[in-house]
């Protein structure tokens, strides 16, 4: 049987009942000066400028110079690219040692969000020890920076019509095209996670202008809780998830469950001492 995701071609009209059912079909990519130039990549690279411009508007609030957040970004930006791709293409191994072309076609979708962040950190952490900045408190500015720039990047899922849920009756369903012809109803999985991503990122940020932020590494614990307690239940509604070797369990869920209870408990033991 062929797995919803194969149905979906990137040209798939996209319609949504809740909105009358008008229907949406933007390109997955563009012609400018007679190269192709496709929209998932230019979501992300919006993604990340918002999430720089952030960041240096707001490092004196943590104690940080603001060029100091530049120095970071140079490192961390391409470590995060790339940690995203390696990742998704080692728990999908199999298919690309069949199509190692596709490997570095990262402007076709495929970058694990996990991979991004884990590959992050450990960017920051050496740069911030060769730099001397607070390591937890630039993990801290960077926390809201990156529930703001993955609430954009999701958005170049739906252009790649790619990342969806399950087929669903719910009142936002999601139309989309399938080969055969047929509208297939889902969950809009990318949009869910926008969204969450998009409150968690103004909840951090109503905490730093009302001053609660009380200790470095507090709004990378409540960053561990949030995103990973709404990725660990919207993963599940998934169709494309990425699997453990040999099982049916989906890694970021169990990263997700990971993170939050760390998260959690980080939070716990400040508050009790």
């Amino acid at each position: 049987m062929t797995a919803l995701p194969d149905l979906i071609g990137r040209d798939s009209p996209i319609c949504f009942p809740m909105l009358g059912g008008a229907v949406l079909d933007p390109p997955a990519s563009v012609t400018l000066l007679g190269r192709t130039v496709y929209l998932y990549g230019i979501v992300i690279a919006l993604a990340f400028a918002l999430g720089i411009l952030w960041c240096a508007r707001h490092a004196p609030a943590f104690g940080i110079e603001s060029d100091r957040v530049y120095d970071v970004f140079l490192w961390m930006l391409p470590a995060a690219i790339l940690g995203a791709r390696l990742y998704y293409v080692l728990f999908r191994l199999d298919y690309y040692r069949a199509r190692p072309s596709e490997i570095f076609a990262v402007w076709e979708g495929g970058l694990a969000v996990y991979g991004g962040v884990l590959a992050g950190i450990a960017a920051v952490l050496l740069v911030c020890r060769r730099k001397q900045i607070p390591p937890l408190a630039m993990l801290d500015l960077l926390a809201p920076a990156v529930l703001l720039g993955q609430a954009v990047g999701r958005w170049g899922n739906f252009f790649n019509r790619e990342a969806f849920g399950r087929e669903t009756d719910i009142f936002c369903r999601m139309g989309l095209t399938a080969v055969t012809g047929e509208t297939v109803f889902v969950h809009p999985t990318f949009l869910y996670e926008s969204i969450w991503n998009a409150a968690g990122f103004l909840l951090l940020g109503t905490l730093l202008r009302r001053g609660k932020r009380r200790y470095n590494g507090q709004f990378t614990a409540l960053y561990f809780l949030w995103y990973g307690t709404g990725r660990f239940f919207i993963e599940g509604l998934r169709t494309d998830s990425l699997l453990l070797p040999g099982t049916g369990v989906r890694v970021s869920q169990v990263l997700s469950a990971l993170l939050a209870v760390f998260g959690a408990l980080v939070l716990i033991r400040k508050r009790h001492e």
